[in-house]
């Protein structure tokens, strides 16, 4: 794929601002995400407060936000961002076994809702990964675990299961599971997460569980994590009122960028994101 002027990452209200704006001035865009667009938006059962919708429900406006980027050519590339790295006068963002180019990035990727495992941060790149398309290749034959917090990530585990010896699943919700014979799930919370003798160690109020290898799948990475070098405070990415983030050709907009989680302030605050971008790329 060639590289593009802007990057998005993210299809909540902020995103498709950013696509939106940025696609106007003219620059070539990527905008990655769930074509489904932010479920917080879609399960949303009355906004009052979006100018021009008095009473609309979130699978309206999902609806809208839809037509509006079939309505202006923009296409939604499901593919989820592992890493983005900062390579010079260009950033490369890790999507699976891809890499993709952009000369700027906009992380509109909501906030990671809870706190990580205890121990999960100490073990990132040292036996625990958050992208199994990534690194399965690294467990070829070998044992691992898969903390899902979403069934999409079932089809993760089903992938990771025809590569690894054995996968053990972990879901992080109710309802059954659609997953093959070959994987095992057990049902017990995760507590933490560690090492001994060799082994990463899945804790749970179950009791512990040995593998060579620990997979955290949730919808989003934490933005310290996605980004190594962002400047964070708490779960969320410091900006100033330009959305600007610490990294030069960075930019961090919506939920991500901090409170009110509110869709009109994502969206303005997408069209500032996109603008910036724009600016610095000029």
């Amino acid at each position: 794929m060639e590289r593009v002027d802007i990057a998005i990452i993210g299809t909540g209200p902020a995103g498709i601002s950013a696509a939106i704006t940025a696609t106007i001035r003219n620059k070539k865009i990527l905008l990655l995400g769930r074509k489904e667009l932010s479920s917080k938006v879609s399960r949303a059962q009355e906004i009052r407060n979006y100018p021009g919708f008095p009473a609309i429900s979130g699978e309206e406006l999902a609806r809208k936000f839809n037509e509006h980027l079939e309505a202006m050519g923009i296409e939604i590339t499901e593919k989820r961002v592992a890493a983005v790295y900062a390579m010079g006068d260009y950033f490369a963002l890790q999507a699976g076994e891809e890499m993709l180019e952009a000369r700027a990035v906009i992380l509109a990727g909501g906030v990671v809702q809870g706190k990580p495992l205890d121990g999960e941060e100490e073990m990132v790149g040292r036996g625990v990964s958050y992208c199994a398309t990534c690194d399965a290749p690294l467990y070829r034959g070998k044992t691992v675990a898969v903390v899902g917090y979403n069934p999409r990530e079932e089809a993760e585990a089903a992938f990771l299961s025809e590569v690894c010896a054995k996968v053990v699943y972990f879901p992080v919700y109710d309802g059954e599971t659609g997953l093959p014979d070959s994987v095992e799930v057990i049902r017990a919370k995760v507590t933490g997460v560690g090492q001994a003798d060799g082994k990463r160690i899945v804790h749970t109020d179950g009791g512990d569980y040995a593998v060579d290898g620990i997979f955290v799948l949730r919808e989003a990475v934490a933005p310290g994590q996605l980004v190594p070098g962002l400047q964070t405070e708490g779960p969320h990415v410091a900006v100033n009122r330009q959305m600007e983030t610490n990294i030069p050709g960075v930019f961090a907009c919506g939920d991500i960028a901090g409170t009110p989680y509110q869709y009109i302030k994502a969206a303005g605050e997408g069209n500032v994101a996109a603008l910036s971008a724009v600016k610095w790329l000029g």
